[in-house]
């Protein structure tokens, strides 16, 4: 049984949701109060967690922020709050994906299993050839012999530059090759801000990276 905790203030989408998902077998706990919601984290371990945004007392980004300083648990956002900015924002801060209100359950189903196949990883066996490593099988890419703590979003993002080193890929290339990025956000922020993310986690000196290249007007390149 997956287990997931839900923090949202909206009884009626809650019962449906809950009530869809236990088909698929997941157990869904439902938490109204944001603050409560990580009290439960920090007592049991959860699956995965579908976050909304407007919340009686925090955001829901705020939520999030404080997930990820001490957890590495796939979170979903579920929000009607449709802007660009909180959708950048909640990537940044190491959201696995963001949905916004109304979708239909099975979209929510789908990347709900798509996430955790990503999260089902084990450590990568120590190649000294490469400094990065990947195990596709187990959805874990390695450098030098270390696992690296990758978001759904980032690991496919990182694994498709893997398998493309040496060469430039656009943009067009990534959003093609990825589920988590969707095709309509082609002209947002959104891969940006994963690309970001992956340099603080890989290079020495994010600002002038080693291994992730920004190649002007063309995209990105891998090299090692």
């Amino acid at each position: 049984m997956i287990e997931i905790l839900m923090v949202e203030d909206d009884v009626e989408i809650a019962q449906m949701l809950t009530e869809y998902l236990a088909r698929y077998s997941m157990h869904v706990t439902t938490i109204e109060d944001p603050f409560l919601a990580q009290s439960a984290l920090a007592i049991k371990k959860y699956d995965l967690v579908i976050l909304d945004l407007t919340l009686p007392g925090l955001d829901g980004l705020e939520v999030c922020k404080a997930l990820r300083k001490h957890s590495t648990v796939p979170i979903i956002i579920s929000s009607a709050r449709s802007d660009l900015s909180d959708k950048v924002a909640a990537l940044e801060l190491g959201a696995d994906d963001y949905l916004p209100k109304p979708y239909d359950p099975r979209e929510l189903e789908v990347r709900i299993k798509t996430i955790l196949r990503r999260y089902q990883a084990s450590p990568a066996t120590p190649n000294t050839a490469k400094i990065f490593t990947y195990d596709e099988s187990k959805m874990l890419i390695a450098k030098e012999g270390e696992p690296i703590r990758l978001t759904a979003a980032e690991f496919e993002v990182l694994l498709f530059l893997l398998k493309r080193e040496g060469f430039i890929v656009s943009r067009e290339e990534i959003f093609d090759a990825t589920t988590l990025l969707r095709a309509d956000d082609e002209n947002s922020s959104s891969l940006t801000v994963i690309i970001n993310r992956l340099r603080h986690k890989i290079e020495t000196d994010s600002k002038h990276p080693r291994y992730l290249q920004t190649i002007r007007g063309m995209g990105y390149k891998f090299v090692q």
